[in-house]
This record gives structure tokens, C-alpha cells and sequence, in this order.
């Protein structure tokens, strides 16, 4: 099989139009339905042009990176974004608000912590897209054995799937708030189906009109929460007391679990290795890449900060009007509008709208980013070579169908759905490690990044940031199956399953461990 590199372009005074008729398109280079093509062929029709450090042409030169520019920022803005949405997903703002409700202001200062945590371990993902010119799916499918990479890939799905029920739910809710119940759950989640073809459409006009669709989904979720933000008008002092002050009782050890749990989504840590390969920059020059990484540093950072201030906004939200109330255990994603209606009414514009058009939004960008990653994933582990609307129509069946029987069936029933978000959120937890091990072991083989491989520090605080979300998960899961197991069977077969799950994660680390040796 061939290995195309990614084109690049370079510095100087050239015209961009000059720049960009020098650099070869990916789709008239390799025909992505040609099985001696690279598997990667059909990522990206045409990558954005950034402006490398070699001469026009390609010469063999290889300085010192530019210094910063903001064109070039601009340039390479947009992955971080699409990967910042994940933790803006209605999973997430499902964890805000009960944390905001039961807790107040006190796990501010942890939503913080986990979003900066969320930021090492995506960096540590677009570092290896960008030093190897691979995704983290594809790596897998080449350094494990063939059960180990089908397990992988398994657990990958599953998670997928779960988070791709939650959004598809959130999306259908808020089509229910802002349609006033006129039309049900099951026919919000039939019209968020539909939301492949947009990305495909898009997706059709380059990489930047989709990234340009999900700054403005983005936005939306900005202006929204602000609103709301601005209608709560909680206390500053609290506020703040919550972000510098840690604190952290018994009551409140679940929505901690929780604020930490869904920050780290297993498909987002694929998905970023594969979007920072939409430029246009040469993985076999350092230069190159330091240039990329830095760039990249700045926009993930950014995109992380806003995302920290609507989940913030949020929170705050909640806290400042449920914290202490009777009703602070019984708000959940599809009752919370109606509650902050009641209790901060209609303004200039009824808050409950307010809350489904953020809602919209935060479901609609998920889901399709979540498409995106299905196709990274299904792609990269089993090096399937499938027209993209064939590949969107799986990915998006996958969650649609069990999501239309979940809507028909707990479409009367707030409560229910509300435990149904409790077991989507295990589900996804407990598939954190099988993301973050292999990304961890690969970021630290120089054989694998080369010099950009990461140093023993980094590499100690990265374990041990996994080690934590791995604890963290780990009691999320026994605490939540603790409830209801009765009986010796049942509970041996659950032992059986956490066994098997512990040995794979095992073996997991030790393969890496001897693979470091070689």
C-alpha cells in the first residue's frame, strides 16, 4: 500500500493564489476507491492551505519554525473547535446543571481542573496526528494484535453509540421544547437523523465551511448560556469562592464523578488525531510540525476556554437558582427547562426557549461530530474504503435505531430517561481507558513520533492524570451497579465482567510496557 504525504507549501512572499495552484490536491492524486491508494484518501478531498517553511516548490530546506503569525492561526483554526464540542455535548450540560442544582457553586473549581485535564489529553491526540500523519485509530490497528485491535475498536463503538444517544436525544428535546410539544421525542430524533446529509453537503464545499457551520452552532451555544447567565445574575463572590476554593463533601461525590467523567469522551480522543490533519504541512519536517503544534496549542486552548465559560454559565445557573431547593434531585435534561422557566420567567424572551435553542445547538454540533468520528473509527481500525455518504448512513444507523425505541419508550417519562443518562454516562466512562492507554503509549515510542515523542515528566503526569479518570470511572461503575444487583447470579456474572474488563486494561499497559523495550 502506498503512503501519500500531505502536501505543503511554503513561507515567503508568494501570493496565496500562487501558493495554492502549487499544491497537489488529494483527490486528484490518489482515487479513493483504488485499493493500492492510501486508506487515508478519502479523509480529506482537500486540505486547507497553510504556509509552511520551505521554499516554494519543495525544497529540502528545514529551519528554525517562522515566527508567530496571526494569519496563520487563523489558517490552522478549526479542529480545536470541532473537538471542543464534546464537551459541550448535552451529556455535559446534563452533568452541569445536576451539579450546579445538588452541589451549588462548590465543584467549580473542578469543572475547571477536568477541562484542563481535557486539554493535556486532547494536545496529547493532535500531537501524534500531527508528528505521525496517522490517527490514533489507524496506529491501533497496526501496533495490536488482531483481537486486541477488534476489542479496541468494539469498545470504541460502543462508546460512540452511547454518546451519539445522548446527543441525539438532547437534539430531540429541544426540538420538542421549541416546537411547545407539538412534536414528541421520536419525531425530534427521526428530523436529527437528517443531520449526516448536512455534514456531507458541507463537507462537499472543504473543511473550512463545515469548520465555519460549528463555529456558528458554537456561538449559538455562547449567546445562549450567556443569556441565561444574565438573567440568573448569580453572585460573583460565590462564584469565585467555587472556581479558587476546592471543596468536596459525601453529598456531592457523584456529580463530582460526574463533571470529571464527561469531559473526557473515548471518540473525541480519536477524533482529534485525525481533524489536525486537514492541513497542509509536511509530518517529516520538524520544523513543520513544531510550527503546527503551536498553532494548534493556541486554538484548542481558546476553543477549551469558551467551552469552560458556557459550561461555567451553566452551572451557575442552576446553582444559583435550585441549590438547597426540594426539587434541586429532580431536574434532569428534559424537565430543566420547564423548571427554569418557573422560577426566572419569561424576560424579554421566555428562558425556556432560550434553553432549547442552546440545547439545539449543543445536540446538533455533537451529533455530527460524532458522524465524523464514526467514519475515523470505522475507518482506521478495520481499513474499510467506503463512499462517505455509505459510511455516514452505518455510523449514524448505529445510534438512530436503539435511540427511536429509547424516545418511543421513554417519551412520557422523565425519570426513566433520566436513569437511561446515568447508565449512557457509565458506558462511556468505563471505555475511557481504551482510548487514553493506547494514546499514552504511543505519544511516548520514539519509533512511533520520532523526536517528538513526549519526555518522562510529561509522561508521568499523563499517567497519572489517566490513572485518576480511570479510579474516578471505576467507582462510578461499582457505585451505580451496586444498586439493584440481587441474587448470586447476577452478581457473579457482573464480577465476571469486571474481571474480564480489568485484565484487558492490564494487558493493555503491560503490551506497552514491552513495547517501549523494543
Amino acid at each position: 500500500m502506498t503512503h501519500i504525504d500531505p502536501p505543503f507549501v511554503s513561507d515567503g512572499s508568494t501570493a496565496e493564489e500562487e501558493v495554492e495552484s502549487l499544491l497537489p490536491r488529494r483527490s486528484a492524486a490518489v482515487d479513493p476507491e483504488d485499493d493500492e491508494t492510501s486508506e487515508r484518501a478519502y479523509e480529506y478531498d482537500e486540505k486547507v492551505v497553510v504556509v509552511g517553511v520551505s521554499d516554494v516548490g519543495g525544497a529540502a530546506f528545514d529551519g528554525p519554525p517562522p515566527p508567530f503569525s496571526w494569519r496563520k492561526l487563523w489558517l490552522f483554526t478549526g479542529p480545536g473547535f470541532l473537538m471542543s464540542i464534546a464537551f459541550l455535548d448535552p451529556g455535559n450540560l446534563e452533568g452541569d446543571l445536576q451539579a450546579g442544582a445538588v452541589a451549588g457553586f462548590s465543584l467549580l473549581w473542578l469543572l475547571l481542573s477536568a477541562t484542563a485535564m481535557g486539554l493535556m489529553i486532547q494536545m496529547l491526540s493532535a500531537r501524534l496526528g500531527v508528528a505521525t500523519g496517522r490517527h490514533l485509530a489507524e496506529l491501533c490497528r497496526e501496533e495490536y494484535p488482531k483481537w486486541a485491535m477488534l476489542a479496541l475498536w468494539l469498545m470504541a463503538e460502543v462508546a460512540l453509540i452511547g454518546a451519539d444517544i445522548q446527543e441525539v436525544i438532547g437534539s430531540a428535546i429541544a426540538i420538542k421544547i421549541l416546537s411547545g410539544g407539538v412534536f414528541p421525542l421520536w419525531t425530534g430524533v427521526i428530523v436529527t437523523a437528517f443531520d449526516c446529509f448536512i455534514f456531507l453537503f458541507l463537507e462537499n464545499y472543504g473543511v473550512r465551511k463545515l469548520e465555519a457551520f460549528f463555529a456558528f452552532l458554537i456561538a449559538t451555544m455562547a449567546i445562549s448560556f450567556t443569556w441565561m447567565f444574565g438573567e440568573a445574575k448569580p453572585s460573583g463572590k460565590e462564584l469565585l469562592i467555587g472556581l479558587l476554593v476546592p471543596k468536596l463533601s459525601s453529598k456531592t461525590i457523584n456529580q463530582a464523578v460526574g463533571i470529571v467523567g464527561c469531559v473526557i469522551m473515548p471518540h473525541n480522543v480519536f477524533l482529534h488525531s485525525a481533524l489536525v490533519q486537514s492541513r497542509a504541512i509536511d509530518p517529516n519536517k520538524k520544523s513543520h510540525v513544531q510550527e503546527a503544534l503551536r498553532y494548534y496549542t493556541l486554538e484548542s486552548t481558546a476553543a477549551l476556554i469558551i467551552s469552560f465559560l458556557i459550561n461555567l454559565f451553566v452551572t451557575t445557573v442552576f446553582a444559583k437558582g435550585f441549590y438547597g431547593t426540594e426539587e434541586a434531585d429532580l431536574i434532569g435534561l428534559e424537565n430543566a427547562g420547564n423548571y427554569l422557566q418557573v422560577k426566572y420567567g419569561g424576560g424579554l424572551f421566555p428562558i425556556l426557549y432560550i434553553w432549547g435553542i442552546g440545547l439545539l445547538a449543543a445536540g446538533q454540533s455533537s451529533t455530527i461530530t460524532g458522524t465524523y468520528a464514526g467514519q475515523f473509527i470505522m475507518g482506521g481500525f478495520l481499513n474499510l474504503r467506503l463512499k462517505k455518504w455509505i459510511r455516514s448512513i452505518i455510523t449514524r444507523s448505529f445510534a438512530i435505531i436503539p435511540t427511536i425505541f429509547v424516545a418511543l419508550f421513554f417519551d412520557t417519562s422523565d425519570s426513566a430517561l433520566d436513569i437511561l443518562n446515568q447508565w449512557l454516562n457509565v458506558l462511556q466512562s468505563v471505555q475511557i481507558p481504551f482510548a487514553l492507554i493506547p494514546l499514552l503509549t504511543m505519544v511516548s515510542k520514539e519509533r512511533i513520533m520520532g523526536a517528538f515523542k513526549i519526555g518522562p515528566i510529561y509522561q508521568a503526569l499523563t499517567w497519572v492524570i489517566a490513572a485518576l479518570l480511570i479510579t474516578i470511572n471505576g467507582y462510578l461503575l461499582i457505585d451505580f451497579l451496586s444498586f439493584g444487583i440481587q441474587g448470586m447470579l447476577l452478581g457473579s456474572i457482573i464480577c465476571a465482567i469486571i474481571a474480564m474488563y480489568m485484565t484487558f486494561i492490564i494487558y493493555l499497559i503491560l503490551h506497552g510496557t514491552q513495547y517501549s523495550s523494543r
